[in-house]
């Protein structure tokens, strides 16, 4: 039997997925709490996920979310990390307020903003190790936090994950929006 790379390759990026995924559940976590949640996008929810971005233009303005929403088309799959929102209790101050108490609402737990970033570092270095193509995306991730694809997760980021012969996620042209 024969196979040639281009035939299996979707299916191996999204075993790699899946072990990124991996990677960022195993990573280490604040106190050993687990709060972080992770999901995989496939086939029709990556167009669901572009054209969300692409709407969310109008909202803020922010024109970088139209270059990504095309951007998230090319990619075989994206992953998605948010956390849940937990205080932990420290009263470390890294939040901005001096105790977890006085915390206005609505202002994440610095621990859990650590937790997530370092999740997605892990699950990054994952993808390096086995050669594919990533890059982690804000606008993805806020997008995807609106569609609350990770349900009760704030702070949601994407990573678009492709294998071409050039990473379609760098060296990449601003796109206008369409009038």
């Amino acid at each position: 039997m024969i196979q040639n790379e281009r035939d299996c390759r979707h299916e191996h990026v999204l075993d790699v997925a899946r072990q990124m995924m991996t990677a960022a559940r195993t990573a280490p976590k604040g106190k050993g709490i687990d709060v972080i949640e992770a999901a995989l996008v496939t086939g029709e929810d990556l167009k669901k996920l572009s054209e969300k971005m692409v709407a969310m233009v109008e909202e803020h303005g922010m024109k970088f979310f139209l270059r990504d929403a095309e951007n998230i088309l090319q990619a075989e799959c994206v992953i998605i990390i948010g956390t849940h929102e937990l205080a932990q209790g420290l009263n470390c101050g890294h939040c901005g307020f001096a105790t977890c108490a006085g915390r206005s609402e609505g202002v994440p737990c610095a621990i859990n903003s650590v937790d997530v970033g370092i999740a997605i570092g892990s699950a990054c270095a994952m993808a390096a190790d086995l050669r594919v193509d990533t890059r982690v995306m804000f606008s993805a991730g806020l997008a995807a936090q609106r569609l609350d694809w990770l349900k009760g997760c704030t702070s949601v980021f994407a990573i678009p994950v492709s294998a071409s012969s050039k990473n379609p996620f760098f060296d990449r042209k601003p796109k206008e929006e369409k009038k």
